[in-house]
């Protein structure tokens, strides 16, 4: 009799999530393509860009750019390029989508990082403060704190900080990236920390409070169970209960939910890099958006759904991590 080859559970899970996520990116990429495609200006809208361009000008771009060719044929052609890293060339600058968007993706992605741990860290700890107690003057300040933050429009306060901390009191730089004369090395990563203060402020302060109200309910739902009543009862210390027993179930449920946010702090970027004028991904977006260059915004929804897709099967392998007995049950 065969026996038959028994995969980890970690291995088939992670399997089964690139599957769903090259599912999810070749829906993504016909959406896209289609929306684009449908958009009511032509790709070259001769005299709205450029008044001296003439009908054959605009025949031979097409050529050069494949927008001759049929909407079936442009769309399989640029899915084989995107295997190939190949996003297209963009209608303004001339240069390739990939280099436009490689340099400009760092510091998106940084920014969403760096928000997403001090919401973590401040979601966490406030959460459990208020829930340890609940009640009192502190939960009452907590949940007040984020149901401002939960209802505050991120763009008012980021018009706000600047207003104060960089009109008023002239802390930090309204805009930019790094200084004019920054210098390099250890300094000038100290400058881009200096200019990035006031942008990473206002996510993470418009962005903790549903997760810090998510954690308070969940921790106030965690203390009243019997395994903490025990803890309790055979004299540990708070501190211990907290660390060996509260923690330990409230990670997984946080880790999920901090999966399910990021393609909002994502998002964000647009308003926000736009304001603040940093050069990232969503201030690429939006001027190209101004200025119809399709292959750079096929490219970017492309490459944000794929981070998307990415941080939620990070998020699932650390569940995995955080609760091996979920793996173990399910290889047995």
């Amino acid at each position: 009799m065969q026996t038959r080859l028994k995969l980890p559970f970690w291995l088939v899970t992670i399997a089964k999530k690139i599957v769903y996520a090259a599912f999810m990116l070749l829906l993504i990429s016909l959406l896209s393509f289609a929306v684009v495609n449908a958009a009511p200006n032509n790709f070259f809208p001769g005299g709205d860009l450029n008044p001296n361009i003439t009908a054959e000008d605009i025949e031979r771009l097409k050529v050069v750019y494949g927008l001759d060719k049929s909407g079936v044929e442009r769309y399989f052609s640029w899915i084989a390029a995107l295997l190939r890293l190949d996003f297209g060339i963009s209608f303004n600058s001339g240069k390739s989508v990939h280099s436009e968007i490689v340099s400009r993706l760092g510091v998106t992605v940084a920014i969403s990082l760096v928000s997403m741990f001090f919401i973590f860290i401040f979601s966490l700890l406030g959460g459990i403060a208020a829930a340890l107690k609940s009640g009192g003057w502190l939960d009452r300040f907590v949940k007040q704190s984020a149901l401002i933050s939960y209802a505050f429009p991120s763009f008012y306060l980021a018009l706000l900080l600047i207003m104060i901390f960089s009109v008023w009191l002239g802390w930090f730089p309204i805009s930019s990236l790094e200084s004019t004369d920054a210098k390099s090395g250890f300094w000038r990563v100290l400058d881009m920390a200096w200019h990035l203060a006031l942008p990473i402020a206002v996510v993470v302060l418009s962005g903790f409070g549903s997760l810090l109200l998510y954690i308070r309910a969940l921790t106030i739902d965690i203390l009243k169970s019997d395994y903490i009543f025990f803890a309790h009862a055979r004299g540990l210390k708070s501190a211990t209960v907290i660390r060996s027993y509260l923690l330990p179930n409230l990670y997984p449920p946080i880790v999920t939910i901090l999966g399910l946010s990021l393609p909002g702090i994502i998002g964000g970027s647009i308003i926000l890099e736009s304001i603040f004028s940093i050069n990232g991904m969503g201030l690429l977006f939006y001027q190209s958006a101004l200025s119809r260059d399709y292959p750079v915004i096929m490219g970017i929804l492309i490459i944000g759904a794929f981070l998307t897709l990415l941080g939620n099967i990070l998020a699932d392998l650390a569940l995995l991590k955080l609760n091996p007995y979920f793996g173990a049950k399910n290889d047995r």
